[in-house]
C-alpha cells in the first residue's frame, strides 16, 4: 500500500515538472514575439499623433510615480501617467512629446491613450491603445469623430460637455457615453499637466 502511494506520488511529481518546464518553455518563446507586437502597436500609436516625427525616443527624465503625482496635484487622480518619448526630426531635434496615459475611471475598465504634443503646447490628437468600453457607445471614444475635437488645439485643460461645445476648451461627450468620454478628456488633461510639468510650451 505505502508503496503505491510512494510511485503515485513520484509519478505525480515528474507530471509536475514535466509541465513546469514546459510552460517555462512556451513562455520565453511567446516573450520575445509579444514584446515585439507591444512595441510595434506602441510605435504605430506614436506615429498617428505625431506624423512630422521621424523616430521617438524615450523622454530621459521620466519617471513615472512622478509624472502621475504631478497628475493627481492637478486633480486628475484616476490617471496613471505611462511614459512619455520625445519626438524627433529627421536631423534628431525634439519637436514634442508623446505622453502614454492610462485611465482608471472607464466605464468598463482602464482607458490607455497616447497624445502627441508639439513643443509649443499643440495637441495633434491622441490613439487609444487599450480599451474595454462598451462597442457602440463608449468605444466611440476612440473614433475620429470624438478624437478630432482635441486636434489642433493648445488650451490648458478641456471639459466634457452633453449640450454642445461653445469654446476650445469644451469636448462634446459621446452620446450615451459621458463616463467614457470623461474618461478619455481627464487623461489627456493629466498629459497636459505631465507636458508642462517638464518645461512644455514655456
Amino acid at each position: 500500500m505505502n508503496g503505491k502511494i510512494v510511485h503515485d506520488a513520484l509519478i505525480l511529481t515528474v507530471i509536475t515538472l514535466v509541465a513546469g518546464f514546459l510552460l517555462g518553455v512556451v513562455h520565453e518563446v511567446t516573450l520575445n514575439p509579444i514584446a515585439a507586437a507591444k512595441y510595434e502597436k506602441e510605435q504605430r500609436a506614436y506615429k498617428e499623433v505625431f506624423q512630422d516625427a521621424d523616430s521617438f525616443e524615450e523622454y530621459a527624465d521620466f519617471n513615472s510615480d512622478a509624472a502621475t503625482k504631478t497628475a493627481v496635484e492637478a486633480g486628475y487622480a484616476n490617471d496613471i501617467v505611462e511614459g512619455a518619448q520625445v519626438a524627433l526630426d529627421a536631423s534628431g531635434n525634439a519637436i514634442g512629446y508623446v505622453i502614454t496615459v492610462t485611465s482608471t475611471e472607464g466605464s468598463q475598465a482602464n482607458i490607455t491613450l497616447s497624445m502627441g504634443i508639439t513643443s509649443d503646447g499643440v495637441l495633434n490628437g491622441y490613439a487609444t491603445t487599450s480599451i474595454g468600453e462598451t462597442p457602440g457607445l463608449g468605444s466611440k471614444v476612440a473614433d475620429p469623430d470624438f478624437k478630432s475635437q482635441f486636434t489642433g488645439k493648445s488650451e490648458e485643460s478641456y471639459t466634457v460637455v452633453k449640450s454642445g461645445a461653445a469654446s476650445d476648451s469644451e469636448i462634446d461627450s459621446v452620446s450615451g457615453a459621458t463616463i467614457s468620454s470623461r474618461a478619455v478628456t481627464n487623461a489627456v488633461n493629466a498629459g497636459l499637466a505631465y507636458f508642462r510639468s517638464i518645461g512644455g510650451a514655456n
